[in-house]
């Protein structure tokens, strides 16, 4: 492999690493009413399991309100069902038509519990990150032996990695000390 062919598959790998933290990140509660919190849940409808998003229609008319209106009024009482499964301490409300969920504010606990997961999914994140710098160094190693890459050329390309190592990890902890923000806001 080229040092560029390197760089390229360890940079997208290394932003498919913070795209998966950015949406586990939205699924983290905070004391406002947020579509992230439900659209990722999976509905059993129709013998398969569906993200509730492709299901239904889901916004916040409210601060501590989520309507979610199905595109198909019959499988209401599945969707009712996933979100009770989905453990996330919100109860629905179906009047047949839509179901609306209530985001009671959060206590103190349950705050410091989810800035503690805020930050275990940061961490899986970055060892991520490094393990893909890991394997994009032994790429560079495995291509100077090959001689397809001078010593030279093998040594800029880890310093290459390493800058977007550092690049990712220091957007790993932008996100996550702003989700912190949000969750820890009164």
């Amino acid at each position: 492999m080229t040092s560029d062919e390197i760089l390229m598959d360890a940079e997208e790998r290394m932003e498919k690493a913070v795209s998966v933290l950015s949406n586990n990140l939205a699924g983290i509660r905070t004391g406002r009413a947020n579509p992230g919190l439900v659209d990722s849940i999976k509905v059993e409808v129709y013998g398969s399991f569906t993200p509730l998003k492709q299901l239904a229609s889901i916004g916040t008319p409210e601060p501590q309100q989520i309507l979610i209106r199905p595109y198909d009024a019959g499988t209401i009482k599945e969707i009712e069902k996933a979100i009770v499964a989905g453990d996330l301490g919100l109860n629905p409300q179906n009047d047949g038509r839509v179901i609306r969920l209530n985001v009671p504010p959060l206590s103190t606990e349950v705050r410091k519990k989810m800035v503690s997961r805020i930050k275990e999914l940061s961490e899986e994140a970055k060892v991520s990150i490094r393990n893909i710098r890991r394997d994009a160094n032994k790429a560079a190693d495995q291509s100077e032996k090959d001689n397809e890459l001078t010593e030279d050329d093998r040594d800029r390309c880890k310093e290459q990695v390493q800058e977007l190592t550092k690049k990712f990890e220091s957007t790993v902890n932008d996100s996550a000390k702003a989700r912190e923000a949000e969750v820890l806001e009164a």
